[in-house]
């Protein structure tokens, strides 16, 4: 690092929001505290418009099969990743390396180890990932999402410090919103998205549980719902036959925006979901993504439920009739969304991102 030059601190995130937008949070912050900040992702993320003076594409990949083939493949990236990581952080010598999750994570943070530089990996789910596991009885410390982590062995446990998930700038802006329940005879706004793996279940249960709620109801109902494109049309077109002011698209760049606004919201619980909802606090009802190795989603879910934040459907029980019996249930409830809308906030944290980067500045000696 050239004399006078701010320090440097390199992120490693995988290419899905789950993993970029808390790499974000904490990219904003350190950049205030006057921390240069550099990306390193695989190809998905190479696009990504992400606040940090220069991007790394590092290979890797994730095992997708216990085949010989699949086995081979996953480790012959992981190495090219391993190795242009350790090139990469001689090259530019920052103070902390930090991983939020996900096989992308692994070269970046198995070569910082290697060279010595102090790591911190970020768990933003309730139980632990497979790649982060790998990696936690390497790292310097770990940071984590939700209070409760399951599936980690005792000897990581004394790295652990609660930082919370962090989320973007807009999140926090919307979590400034007060709740205002819904009146028992006045409009009830419903927010309906699932996220690329999740919409189309929404799409198909959300307008049929709606159709099987009685006219009153209906009419007070406003729904704003993400359908994939292939989606689109038909979800748009059963909300106009059942007469529901309806707002439908294939994506939603003023999400927290909307969240905020909403009476009820149904969606998956991934950590970034579950950690934008309590942090505005807003009741939810989460149907965790089935078949998930970890079942990562499951256990977030739960954490919101069992503060009376939430409720968990599994979506062997996500049905039309399901459903509509609980918003049927909680639009004759008011005190009852307010109850719930009360608990995820006090389970958020807003600060979280703050909260990260005074690990990770402790941890580089910055």
């Amino acid at each position: 690092m050239a004399s006078g030059a701010p320090p440097l601190v390199l992120l490693a995130a995988g290419g899905t929001g789950g993993h970029l937008f808390p790499a974000e949070a904490l990219a904003v912050v350190l950049a205030k505290r006057g921390i240069a900040v550099e990306l390193a992702v695989d190809s998905r993320a190479a696009h990504f418009k992400f606040p940090a003076r220069a991007v790394h594409v590092i290979p890797s990949a994730t095992l997708r099969g216990r085949d010989p083939i699949s086995v081979l493949y996953t480790a012959t990236m992981l190495a090219a990743g391993i190795a242009k990581a350790w090139l990469k952080i001689g090259d530019i010598s920052p103070r902390a390396v930090v991983g939020f999750g996900g096989y992308p994570t692994v070269p970046p943070l198995i070569a910082a180890w290697w060279r010595g530089v102090p790591t911190v990996m970020h768990e933003q789910n309730a139980v632990m990932g497979r790649a982060n596991r790998v990696l936690a009885s390497r790292v310097t410390a770990v940071a984590t999402g939700f209070r409760v982590l399951t599936n980690v062995s005792e000897r990581v446990r004394p790295k652990i410090t609660f930082t919370g998930n962090p989320v973007r700038p807009p999140v926090i802006e919307a979590a400034l919103v007060p709740y205002i329940p819904p009146d028992a005879r006045g409009q009830l706004r419903l927010l309906v998205f699932g996220g690329s793996q999740g919409a189309r279940v929404m799409s198909e249960v959300a307008p049929a549980a709606i159709g099987l709620l009685g006219a009153d109801l209906r009419a007070r109902l406003h729904v704003t719902q993400q359908a994939r494109p292939e989606d689109l049309e038909a979800v748009r077109v059963a909300y106009a036959r059942l007469g529901v002011v309806a707002d439908c698209a294939p994506f939603f760049s003023d999400l927290p925006h909307r969240m905020a606004a909403m009476h009820l919201i149904v969606s998956r619980s991934g950590a970034s979901t579950v950690a934008e909802l309590s942090a505005i606090g807003r009741p939810g009802i989460m149907v965790p993504l089935p078949n998930a190795l970890d079942q990562d989603q499951f256990f977030n879910a739960g954490v919101l439920q069992d503060v009376g934040g939430a409720i968990r459907i599994v979506q062997d029980d996500f049905t039309p009739e399901r459903l509509a019996s609980e918003i049927a249930a909680l639009a004759g409830d008011p005190a009852r969304l307010a109850g719930m809308a009360k608990a995820a906030k006090a389970a958020g944290t807003v600060d979280a991102a703050e909260r990260l980067a005074d690990l990770v500045i402790k941890t580089a000696g910055i």
